[in-house]
Order: C-alpha cells, then structure tokens, then sequence
C-alpha cells in the first residue's frame, strides 16, 4: 500500500536520454577551441604554475570534446548516415585520436588539426539535418 501511494502515478519511456534535436557539434568544436586557446596561452607563459594550470584544463577540456564527438558518433548518427557518409566512422576515430593527441601536447597545431576534423563532422550532422 505505501509503494502505491508513493510510487511513480506515470511511466514513460523514450528511445533516446533526451528530446531529439540536443545534438550539436558546436559543443565539442567549442571545448576544441579552448584547448587550442590554453596551447597557444601556454606557449605564451613561462610560469611553471601557470603552465601546469594550462595543462590541467587543456586535457579535461580535451575529454569534454571527445564525450561530445562520442555522443553525436554514438546517439546521434544512424546506419542511413554512416551509408550516405560511408568516411564517417574513420573521421570520428581520427578525430577522438586528434583530441587525444592534442590533450597530450602543447603544440597548437595539434589542437587545429582537432578543430579541422570537427569541422567536417559539422558539415556532415548539418547535411544530415536537411535531409
């Protein structure tokens, strides 16, 4: 009787965590543009403190685009994308491996190359939306 009283009065469900339409490239192109920005600060900076500070949020910024790459490679993008974009697949594994790479460095060319490939991402979810 009380697990009636209390309990939930409406069950839902859902084919996704979210509404559709939460998905968004700009989120990870975003945290790409700030480990390419803490690179070129750090680069910048010889204060060893400042440069360990840099390195910290430059790899938990590097993880945050790599979560959003994932999710839109995971959630978002369907069989009838990867067969329309069948360079879908290499292109989000190059640019999980580019994100790596660019929380592992210093070099700002690193994060560009990072910003560059999330760029083709977001060209692809844009044509995937008209359509």
């Amino acid at each position: 009787m009380f697990s009636r009283l209390f309990g939930p009065k409406l069950r839902v469900s859902a084919h996704c965590d979210l509404p559709c339409g939460v998905y968004d490239p700009a989120q990870a192109r975003i945290e790409a543009e700030s480990v390419k920005a803490i690179q070129e600060k750090y680069q910048a900076n010889e204060d060893p403190h400042f440069r360990a500070r840099a390195t910290t949020i430059k790899e938990e910024r590097a993880e945050i685009a790599k979560h959003h790459v994932s999710v839109l490679w995971s959630d978002y993008f369907k069989p009838p994308h990867f067969e329309k974009y069948p360079q879908l697949h290499v292109l989000v594994n190059d640019t999980l491996k580019a994100l790596s790479a660019a929380k592992g460095s210093t070099d700002p060319a690193t994060g560009q190359k990072a910003l560059d490939l999330i760029a083709e991402i977001d060209k692809i979810f844009w044509e995937t939306k008209k359509g």
